[in-house]
Formats: C-alpha cells, sequence, structure tokens
C-alpha cells in the first residue's frame, strides 16, 4: 500500500481553524498548567500493553495485551514520513523496524514522551556507510508544551522531526498503559 498526504485543509476548516486558533490561545494557560501536572500512574499489569503497532501510511498507532487490541489511536510522525523509514538525522522520516521503548521523560520539550530504541546497530550501520549520523531521540509524546489546546487538530498535519505525536490526553492514557521494555513494531 502506497501511503498517502494527509488532504489539504478546505475552506471550512481552515475558516473555524482561524475562529478556534484566537479562541484557544485564551486557553493557553489553561494548557500550561495540565502539563505542569505529575504523569499518570501506572496501570495495574494485568491492563498494561505487551506490544505496540505503528501502522505509518495507516497513521495509528495500536495497543496490545496478549495478541488482542486494546486501544488504538490516530496520530502525527515525521514531516518526512512518507519517504520511507528513518535513515538520517534530520531526515524527518519516521523509523521503520522492531524496537523497545526504553525510558520515558515526564519533563520533555513536548508533553510526556516514550522514547523508542531508535537508532539499533542495523541503523547506526546504514548511516555510518553512508558518512553521516542516524539521528535518535525518536519519541511517542503528546503536543509541544505550549501548544496543548490545539488537540486533535494536530493530526491535520506531519509535523515532528520523526516522532510518533498524540494528544496530550492521549499520551497520558499511553504512558499509563505502556511500561518500559515493551516492544514496538513500526510498519509502512
Amino acid at each position: 500500500m502506497k501511503p498517502t498526504t494527509p488532504p489539504p485543509l478546505s475552506r471550512r476548516a481552515l475558516l473555524r481553524l482561524c475562529v478556534a486558533l484566537p479562541a484557544a490561545a485564551l486557553l493557553a494557560p489553561a494548557a500550561e498548567a495540565q502539563n505542569r501536572r505529575a504523569p499518570p500512574a501506572m496501570a495495574p499489569a494485568h491492563e498494561q500493553a505487551d506490544y505496540i503497532l505503528v501502522l505509518k501510511a495507516a497513521r495509528r498507532l495500536i495497543l496490545f495485551r496478549q495478541g488482542n487490541a486494546i486501544r488504538e489511536y490516530r496520530i502525527s510522525m515525521g514531516d518526512g514520513a512518507n519517504e520511507g523509514p528513518k535513515r538520517f538525522e534530520g531526515d524527518g522520516r519516521t523509523p521503520e523496524g522492531l524496537y523497545t521503548i526504553d525510558w520515558r521523560n515526564p519533563n520533555s520539550v513536548s508533553y510526556l514522551s516514550l522514547h523508542i530504541s531508535y537508532p539499533n546497530e542495523q541503523d547506526v550501520a546504514y548511516a555510518a556507510s553512508h558518512g553521516r549520523s542516524a539521528g535518535g531521540d525518536i519519541m511517542i509524546h503528546g503536543i509541544n508544551n505550549g501548544w496543548g489546546f490545539l488537540g486533535a487538530l494536530q493530526r491535520s498535519r506531519d509535523w515532528t522531526a520523526g516522532c510518533i505525536a498524540v494528544t496530550n490526553r492521549e499520551i497520558r492514557q499511553i504512558w499509563s498503559l505502556v511500561p518500559d521494555g515493551t516492544p514496538i513494531e513500526l510498519r509502512a
């Protein structure tokens, strides 16, 4: 299946955005207060995910437990996500392959973040063979701090530097359901 770019905003959607953004900006202090809240507690072990699947072309992140999907989220990714797997630092692409959630950051630039173990040895070797760095700091995260009021509007475009973005409410749920060590597979 060939990845597609999101469709351009319609005139109606653009008009809504022009009306909503100034109103939402007035609510930004409340959104910032949300960002200062402590991260959520982990869900009970019997509710936690044991596998994550990211379907890049479909713009979906799916949490699984014992082979059953337990949650699904619409996502935004790197602004070069449709151009294939991440190869080099700064290419704006989102990785493809098998990785692990290996640590979390409650104080990241974007609201909460779970680190994906990119780059692996193969990623580093490929980049090195081209005289480049593979990059790193690929995360699942919420919206950039100060912009949480955008909510689901953040999904209208791929905007990250290669990360996977969800709304702030969604990352709180993912944070609580995904323990460190959870395998993550990213497919084209």
